[in-house]
């Protein structure tokens, strides 16, 4: 019987932040998005397609000494069962790291949550928000057009690959 309540209270126990590993996903996502948008500083929009014919937009929205505020759109393909992807993201060039700062319409992310909460959220919801973005970024390297080959196909090229 006390295994019992061991095991519950185990489950009570508030989490906890590994700090170490949310740094390391956030600065691995510093370096992909330069990688995506190396221009930020003189552009503020890029473009590209995924090899799914996809188009992502990087936009950015605010400019700080320190910090960029970053805007990424994903909209749904053409099935309906997927929904476009939109990131919000803050820049900390000091520091090079990248966080989710809002995803699709949920603003300020805690960094954790008690379980079971109102709106169903992860307890590790933000440093998941993290990982995802930085899986996302390494499938837009990996699978992402250029914004030369966007002006190509504007201009009426018939063949992509």
């Amino acid at each position: 019987m006390s295994q019992i309540f061991k095991s519950l209270k185990q489950k009570r126990e508030r989490y906890s932040v590994d700090l170490s590993g949310l740094h390391a996903t956030c600065e691995s996502n510093y370096r992909r998005l330069l990688q995506l948008f190396p221009d930020y500083e003189t552009t503020n929009t890029r473009d590209f397609l995924l090899n799914g014919g996809q188009r992502v937009r990087l936009d950015v929205i605010e400019r700080c000494r320190y910090t960029t505020l970053f805007k990424i759109d994903q909209p749904a393909a053409a099935e309906p069962w997927l929904l476009s992807a939109r990131f919000e993201l803050r820049a900390y060039h000091d520091a090079k790291m990248v966080e989710v700062s809002a995803f699709q319409s949920q603003r300020q992310i805690a960094p954790r949550y008690e379980y079971p909460n109102p709106g169903m959220l992860a307890r590790d919801e933000k440093a998941q928000l993290n990982q995802f973005l930085a899986e996302w970024f390494a499938h837009c390297l990996a699978q992402g057009h250029s914004a030369e080959l966007l002006t190509g196909l504007a201009g009426g090229a018939d063949d992509v690959s």
